[in-house]
Parts: structure tokens; C-alpha cells; sequence
């Protein structure tokens, strides 16, 4: 299991992180259908993006801060197209806002893909 990194986050749409403030928590559907909310370290998050929400301009990137997460976090295989061993940060429990840093904005290039983050 990698060590925990100082930031993990989560991307989301601006209308579940309005919805996630007014209840004080964010429930993404994954919570529900597979017991997790699906996390990433920095250096890796431009892979579940590019798999999942590929040319989407609506996206925040939340920055978490993992020592306030009260529920645990398991580090586990993403899918067979991600590299060799990589593993991703999963909360098994709601994502509390308390535990959010920053909702920035995150948005694909002109081609319509996310590119890497630059090393913090």
C-alpha cells in the first residue's frame, strides 16, 4: 500500500459539490453501488477522468485533506488499462465537506482529454 499523499481528490460535477455543502457531506453514486467513493492522488486522477468524463467542461477537482476523513481509505486496483500495480485511494464512506480543502475548476484540453497534473 502506497503512503498516504499529504492531498487526495475527487472530481464531481459543481452541481453535487453545491449539493454535497448543503448536507454536509458528498454521496456520489459509487457510495451506493460499490460501498466506495472513488479517489485519486494528484499525479494519477487524469486517467479516471479521461476514462470517465472525457471532454466534460463541468467539472471541480475537491482536494482533500485525508487526515480528516473518518472513514477508512483502502488503496485498490483501478481497472486492467490503468498502469501495471497502480492502485487508487477508496473512501469507504460519505466525503465529508469539512474534509475538502479546495474545488477548483478542471477542465480537459482543446482535444477534450485531461492532461497529468505537474508535479506539487
Amino acid at each position: 500500500m502506497p503512503a498516504m499523499p499529504r492531498v487526495l481528490v475527487h472530481l464531481c460535477s459543481a452541481d453535487e459539490w453545491r449539493a454535497a455543502r448543503e448536507s454536509g457531506a458528498h454521496r456520489p453514486d459509487s457510495l451506493t453501488a460499490q460501498g466506495f467513493v472513488h479517489l485519486s492522488a494528484p499525479e494519477q486522477v487524469h486517467l479516471p477522468a479521461n476514462r470517465l468524463y472525457a471532454g466534460r467542461t463541468d467539472l471541480l477537482m475537491l482536494q482533500i485533506d485525508p487526515a480528516k476523513l473518518s472513514d477508512p481509505v483502502r488503496w485498490e486496483p483501478g481497472v486492467p488499462t490503468d498502469p501495471d500495480a497502480m492502485l487508487f485511494p477508496h473512501l469507504y464512506g460519505p466525503l465529508p465537506v469539512a474534509a475538502v480543502m479546495t474545488a477548483t475548476s478542471y477542465l480537459p484540453g482543446a482535444d477534450g482529454r485531461f492532461e497529468p497534473l505537474p508535479p506539487a
